[in-house]
């Protein structure tokens, strides 16, 4: 009966989103409150309705029914307690229903949230949100449902994906999904403004933190893939450009480009139509990157769906939600035009044009390089491979010019630079980029990646330090005062600004990361038996012993590897081929010692009934600094989330549902934004 229960719950709560898009349309046509607050009550009521949904199948994994088709499906009954609770969203039933609720529980919080400062929108942004969850809801329920019995219930399940048993599939599937889900807020309230009218930098202000929210939700989601992916798959990588994981990377390319892209429309008044199209543009991505991972139109470890139905449904509501919002766009395209024109391009401006493009053009590759294979397929019935040449042969020149427009965004003038300002700005930057090439390249580095990442890391990372230690020095000086308390006080007189610089000091840290793991990756593959070594960059392996050994629901052989530098035995690691009883899916466990910022990283592939062994050894050279660099960029962000808020930057109150202004009143109303 709880499984019925959720059941149930769902069924009222696809009615009720229905409800609250009627609702919505009637507090618009009829200029009624009280229809607001019934579409408020429809999404508040929707969430709790969903929240039972959730816990029902919580329950049923839990208590292990196996009558329910979708926990047979995921569960067994050796599966530990953790995973069994993972593997409620380790499927492509309950992973869409968790993106529904999740995308309730961000309505909901919106709707109460905003409803005293911003009622005029409040109805468009109900309607908004109750369409998306009604197409997910008609998908859950009529094509994926994780509701339906099994009938005669089998006595056991058939697993979880061995893959998927990791305590990273708690923290990253829905960290993606609140990403996903957290850029449908700024969505409805663009939607909102271009429907109401009211296109002024209101949106931009109210949106301001939910985008950042949901730009740091999606970048943890993405490094956790990135370090479970390298872990767990055994390869000594952490991004194959796997096209599911282009599909969450999209969208991050374009959310990046508007959460710069609002500040040019916040200090001049510009980039308005750049701004609606990029929010846009990033939620369509979040949907079609749901698209690509549900409809198994993909081939990928992260897959779940391979039925034709569901992916034309997901398709024809996709395509639906992208045609509503750019013909909307469309439609107040001349009311968006900007009596502010660039007086240079060589300004602040400028750069965040160009930032935009590139984000684009970079966004627009991983596009081609995803779908291009699913196009021929479908086309010419030949298969066809897109992998990491063409990524970084395409992707990584946009990449760089991208980190170069960072060092020099912050720096350069609004309107236009001076020839002065810039070599007072550029000339110590450039000069230490170039330095910094030198140095590498005399000390032995040649690569052109190197060389080139070098220079724009150096040039980048100088005017962060430049920039703080300037304002730093004229805080000191103005209150007579030590360095540290200068810095302290920059820091708090614009803590959006320098919280941003955190965040460009950790994207540099994560750069030299991926750079030096990448050209400077060492690998060795051998065939050896226990007693026999190889040598591994600088370092010797020897291999101990082979031994058996078991947990709840798999058995294993470990390899025991003794690692040494020089003669001085420096770890032991404990790689393993592992066989899960219940599949008998075999799977490579790694094993991973850390030493100056790199891994030392071993898996045992394959061991062969005479004791031969298959390892597999890696040295990652500083690999550390990219999940070091993440934490730093995360850092950042949450100084920029928490940041006090400033009288002068809060926008004004919203006429109450009823008295809904016309066009030229919300204009009239809008007031200016704050640098």
């Amino acid at each position: 009966m709880i499984i019925e229960l959720g059941h149930f719950s769902v069924v009222i709560a696809l009615v009720l989103s229905a409800f609250g898009m009627a609702a919505s349309v009637l507090a618009l046509t009829a200029r009624r409150a009280d229809w607001a607050r019934v579409g408020r009550m429809a999404v508040t009521i929707i969430f709790v309705l969903l929240c039972v949904g959730m816990a029902s199948l919580v329950y049923s994994f839990l208590a292990r029914d196996f009558s329910v088709h979708y926990v047979a499906a995921t569960s067994n009954s050796q599966l530990p307690l953790f995973y069994t609770v993972a593997a409620v969203w380790g499927g492509h039933e309950g992973s869409l229903l968790l993106w529904v609720f999740l995308l309730s529980a961000f309505s909901t919080v919106a709707v109460w949230l905003h409803w005293r400062t911003q009622p005029a929108i409040m109805p468009y942004l109900i309607g908004v949100e109750c369409l998306i969850i009604f197409g997910f809801l008609l998908l859950i329920l009529f094509l994926s449902s994780p509701f339906d019995r099994l009938l005669p219930a089998p006595p056991d399940g058939k697993d979880l994906n061995p893959l998927l048993q990791d305590p990273a599939m708690v923290l990253h599937p829905p960290m993606l999904y609140m990403g996903y889900v957290g850029f449908s807020i700024p969505f409805a309230f663009a939607m909102a403004a271009l429907l109401s009218g009211r296109l002024g930098e209101e949106w931009i202000k109210v949106t301001q933190r939910w985008t950042i929210f949901a730009w740091l939700c999606l970048t943890t989601g993405i490094l956790l893939g990135g370090y479970w992916a390298y872990y767990e798959l055994g390869w000594g990588g952490y991004w194959g450009w796997d096209p599911v994981e282009n599909a969450s990377f999209m969208p991050w390319l374009v959310g990046t480009a508007f959460l710069h892209s609002v500040m040019v429309q916040e200090k001049r008044k510009m980039f308005k139509v750049w701004n609606l199209f990029l929010i846009i543009v990033t939620f369509s991505l979040s949907l079609i990157g749901t698209f690509l991972v549900r409809s198994g139109v993909l081939t990928s470890v992260h897959t779940f769906a391979t039925d034709p139905e569901r992916g034309l449904y997901i398709l024809l509501f996709v395509t639906t939600v992208i045609g509503l919002a750019f013909g909307a766009l469309l439609l107040r395209a001349n009311t968006l035009k900007s009596w502010i024109e660039m007086e240079s391009m060589v300004s602040r401006e400028s750069a965040f044009l160009f930032n935009n493009l590139l984000f684009l053009v970079a966004a627009a590759t991983v596009f081609l390089g995803t779908l291009y294979p699913l196009m021929i397929e479908t086309w010419q019935g030949a298969k066809v491979t897109v992998g990491p040449p063409y990524y970084n042969t395409v992707f990584m020149p946009i990449a760089l010019g991208l980190l170069f427009l960072m060092g020099v965004g912050p720096s350069i003038p609004w309107r236009k630079a001076s020839r002065a300002s810039l070599k007072k700005s550029f000339l110590v930057p450039l000069a230490f980029g170039g330095a910094s090439t030198v140095v590498l390249f005399v000390f032995g580095v040649h690569s052109v990646f190197a060389l080139a990442g070098a220079f724009v890391v150096g040039f980048a990372g100088a005017t962060i330090v430049i920039d703080v230690g300037t304002m730093s020095l004229l805080y000191a000086r103005r209150e007579s005062s030590h360095f540290l308390k200068g810095a302290l006080s920059a820091f708090t007189a614009n803590q959006r600004r320098y919280a941003g610089l955190v965040t460009h000091a950790g994207v540099l840290v994560l750069v030299v990361g991926i750079i030096a793991s990448t050209v400077y990756q060492t690998e060795t593959v051998v065939s050896l038996r226990v007693g026999d070594e190889f040598e591994l960059d600088a370092y010797r392996v020897k291999l101990e012993r082979i031994h058996e050994v078991t947990g709840k629901n798999w058995h294993a052989q470990e390899g025991v590897f003794a690692v040494y530098e020089g003669d001085t035995l420096l770890t032991r690691l404990r790689p393993q081929k592992r066989v899960y009883d219940a599949s008998q899916t075999p799977t490579t466990e790694s094993a991973i010692h850390a030493k100056n910022m790199g891994h030392i990283f071993l898996t045992m592939p394959d061991v062969s009934p005479d004791g031969t062994a298959v390892a597999r050894g890696v040295v990652n050279p500083l690999i550390l600094w990219v999940w070091g660099g993440g934490g730093i960029m995360g850092l950042g962000v949450l100084l920029d989330m928490f940041r006090p808020r400033r009288r002068e930057n809060e926008m004004p109150v919203s006429p109450p549902p009823g008295s809904l202004p016309d066009e030229k009143q919300a204009r009239e109303a809008t007031t200016p934004g704050a640098a």
